[in-house]
C-alpha cells in the first residue's frame, strides 16, 4: 500500500486506523494533549463588557487521543532464511510445523502460507551432525549402563567370565584393569540387545550339569579323611611311647621334689661346682679328624668312645680320652652330615646327603638301612628309649622309624621349608624340630599334634635342644642368637647374642643341664650357665668354623669339631691333676 500525502499533525484529538493484509488493525500510540478555553474575538476599541465574575469552569476530563497513522513507506523484500539446524521434535512420526508469532509476523502472508503446509529439508551437514548426537548419546547410555553392572574383581574370575561369554580370555599385551573394563563393555552391549540373561543362564546350566556329572564320578571313589590314617605299627608305637614317658616323668618330678624338699640338697651348691668344672675346660687334645671337613661328632653312652662323620661320608670311631681311632664306618654314597649314639645301646647311626640313614654297631657293622627321604638328611637324633630314630630332611619333613624292624613310623610334615634340627625330651613325650623357615616345632608323639610353634628367629634355626630339667627348650640359628624358651609359659625365656656368626648346634649339659654350650661358624664355642645364661666359658682354638659339638655324660668332656678337619677335646681333668700335682 503506497501513499501519496501526508497528514498534518491536529491538536484535536483524532484516530485512524490501517488494516493489515490479515484484516488486522494496526493501532498507533496514544498521546494526550491539553486543551486551552477558546477567548471572544472583539472589534478594535470596544472593551470587553464588564460582566459580573463568573467562576472558573472545571476543567474538562482528558480524553484520549489516537495520533492518526503513521504513513507506510514501501517495504523492501524479505531475504529468504536458511533452515534452521535444529531439527524439529518430531511427535507421532510427523515433523512438528513452527507457528511461532514472529516467523508469521515477519515473513508475511505468502511465507505464513508456505510454512504451515512443507517441513524443514535438512542438509547432509545437518544429518551428520544429527547422527554424531544419536552415537555420542548411545555410548553415554551405555556407560551408564556398563557403570551398573556387576563386574568381579578378581582377575580369574574375569577369566573365567570372558570365556562363559565365548569371548577370548586375554588380547595381546592386555593388562588386568584393561581385561575387567573389556568384560565390562561387553556385558553391557549384552545387556542393551536383551542376550546377557539368556547366556548367563544358558552357562549356569551347563556349570551344573557339568558339576552333577564330576559328583557322580566322584562318588565312585573311596572317600578318605581329612587327615592321614596311621598303620598299626605307629598305634602301638604312641602307646609305648606313652607308657615310657608316664614313667620317666613321674621319676623326673619326684627328684625335683626330693630336691626342693630335702635339706641337704644344696642345688645352688651343686650348679656352681658344674660351672667351676666348666670354667675350668681347656684343651685337652686336637686330633686331625679326616682328609674332608667335620660335620658331627657324638659321645656314647658310656664315654669311652666319640663318633665323628665328615663330607667324605666316611664315619670313625675314637677311644677316650686318648682319641686313638678305633674303627672306620664306610658305607655312604654322599657326605654324612650326622652322627649321633644309641642312649640304650652301643649302636649309633649315621645321616647323609644320599637320602638314607644306616644303623651301624661299634665293630663297624652297618645293621639297618633306612630309606625313605626325597631329599639329603640334615640331623639325626635317639628316642630317649633307643626304640625309635628320628631324621630330618630338605624335603621339608621329618620322620619316625623303628630301629628294629627298620619300618618308617610317622612322616611328619609342618613346617614350610627344609626340616634341619631334631631333638626329643628326656622323658620321651615330645619332639622338638627346627627348620630353614625360622621356626621351631614342638610335637607330642602320643597324639601326633604339634602343641607349640616356637616364633622369635628372624632366620633359619640349625641348633635346637631340650633341657633335662623338663620345661627349658634352647634353639640357635643364623640370626646368631641364641633362644631359650620356657615350655610353660611358652615363651622366649631369654635371648642371648651369643656369637658374631650363625650358630650350628646346641647342647645342655645331659645329668641336669647345668649349663649350655653353643657352637658357631665364628670359629669358637661357648658355654653358658643355665642359672642366668651368662657367659662362662669361649672355646677358642679352630681355625675354620665349628660345625658340631656334644658333652659327655659326667660333663668333663666336651668334643668340638670343625671344618678344619680336626676334633678337639676340651677337658677339665688336666686342671685337676695340675692342682693335685700342687698339693702333692
Amino acid at each position: 500500500m503506497e501513499v501519496d500525502e501526508e497528514n498534518p499533525t491536529s491538536t484535536s484529538p483524532a484516530e485512524d486506523s490501517d488494516l493489515g493484509p490479515d484484516g488486522q488493525t494496526l493501532v498507533s500510540s496514544i498521546h494526550t494533549t491539553t486543551i486551552q478555553p477558546i477567548q471572544p474575538i472583539l472589534p478594535p476599541g470596544v472593551l470587553p463588557p464588564t460582566a459580573p465574575i463568573v467562576p472558573p469552569i472545571a476543567p474538562i476530563p482528558l480524553i484520549p487521543s489516537i495520533p492518526p497513522a503513521p504513513v507506510l513507506r514501501p517495504l523492501a523484500p524479505l531475504p529468504v532464511r536458511p533452515p534452521v539446524l535444529r531439527p524439529p521434535v518430531s511427535q507421532n512420526g510427523e515433523a512438528r510445523v513452527s507457528d511461532s508469532d514472529s516467523d508469521d509476523d515477519d515473513s508475511g502472508p505468502t511465507r505464513t502460507a508456505q510454512g504451515s503446509s512443507r517441513e524443514y529439508e535438512i542438509s547432509e551437514e545437518s544429518r551428520l551432525v544429527r547422527e554424531r548426537q544419536e552415537r555420542a548419546m548411545q555410548e553415554l547410555l551405555m556407560k551408564r549402563r556398563a557403570k551398573a553392572l556387576a563386574v568381579p574383581t578378581n582377575d580369574m574370575a574375569v577369566r573365567t567370565r570372558l570365556r562363559r561369554l565365548g569371548e577370548p580370555i586375554t588380547l595381546f599385551g592386555e593388562r588386568e584393569m584393561e581385561r575387567r573394563e573389556r568384560l565390562r563393555t561387553i556385558m553391557a552391549k549384552l545387556d542393551a540387545e536383551g542376550q546377557l540373561e539368556k547366556l548367563m543362564k544358558a552357562h549356569e546350566e551347563e556349570e551344573a550339569a557339568a558339576s552333577a556329572a564330576k559328583a557322580d564320578v566322584e562318588e565312585e571313589f573311596v572317600q578318605y579323611p581329612f587327615y592321614t590314617e596311621g598303620t598299626k605299627a605307629l598305634l602301638d608305637a604312641r602307646v609305648d611311647i606313652a607308657k615310657y614317658s608316664l614313667v620317666r616323668a613321674a621319676l623326673r618330678i619326684k627328684r625335683a621334689q626330693r630336691k626342693r624338699d630335702d635339706p641337704d640338697e644344696d642345688m645352688d651348691a651343686e650348679l656352681d661346682w658344674a660351672l667351676k668344672q666348666a670354667g675350668n675346660l681347656v684343651l685337652d687334645c686336637s686330633e686331625i679328624g679326616d682328609d674332608r671337613p667335620l660335620s658331627g661328632c657324638s659321645f656314647s653312652q658310656d664315654g669311652k668312645l666319640l663318633a665323628t662323620c665328615s663330607l667324605s661320608g666316611v664315619t670313625k670311631l675314637w677311644s677316650m680320652p686318648e682319641v686313638q681311632k678305633v674303627t672306620t664306618l664306610k658305607g655312604h654314597t654322599e657326605r654324612a652330615t650326622d652322627v649321633t649314639f644309641s642312649p640304650v645301646h652301643d649302636h649309633l647311626a649315621t645321616a647323609s646327603a644320599d637320602r638314607t640313614a644306616r644303623l651301624w654297631n661299634t665293630e663297624g657293622t652297618l645293621l639297618r638301612t633306612f630309606e625313605g627321604h626325597l631329599d639329603r638328611l640334615a640331623r639325626i637324633s635317639f628316642h630317649p628309649s633307643g626304640k625309635y630314630l628320628g631324621t630330618t630332611s630338605f624335603d621339608k619333613t621329618w620322620r619316625l622309624w623303628d630301629v628294629d624292624t627298620g619300618e618308617e613310623l610317622l612322616l611328619q610334615e609342618g613346617h614350610s621349608r627344609s626340616v634341619y634340627g631334631l631333638d626329643f625330651h628326656h622323658d620321651g613325650s615330645l619332639a622338638a624340630s627346627c627348620g630353614l623357615d625360622a621356626l621351631a616345632r614342638v610335637w607330642d608323639l602320643r597324639t601326633g599334634k604339634s602343641i607349640l610353634a616356637l616364633e622369635g628367629h628372624v632366620k633359619p634355626v640349625l641348633g635346637i635342644s631340650f633341657s633335662p630339667n623338663g620345661y627349658h627348650l634352647a634353639t640357635g640359628g643364623e640370626d646368631n642368637t641364641c633362644r631359650v624358651w620356657d615350655l610353660r609359659k611358652r615363651k622366649t625365656l631369654y635371648t642371648i647374642p651369643a656369637h658374631s656368626n650363625l650358630i650350628s648346634e646346641v647342647k645342655f649339659e645331659p645329668q641336669e643341664g647345668y649349663f649350655l654350650v653353643t657352637a658357631s661358624y665364628d670359629m669358637t664355642a661357648k658355654i653358658w650357665s643355665a642359672r642366668d645364661f651368662k657367659p662362662v666359658k669361649t672355646l677358642a682354638g679352630h681355625e675354620a668354623k665349628v660345625t658340631s659339638i656334644d658333652v659327655a655324660g659326667d660333663g668333663r668332656y666336651i668334643a668340638t669339631v670343625s671344618h678344619d678337619r680336626t676334633i678337639k677335646l676340651w677337658s677339665s681333668s688336666s686342671n685337676e691333676k695340675e692342682q693335685a700335682m700342687d698339693v702333692d
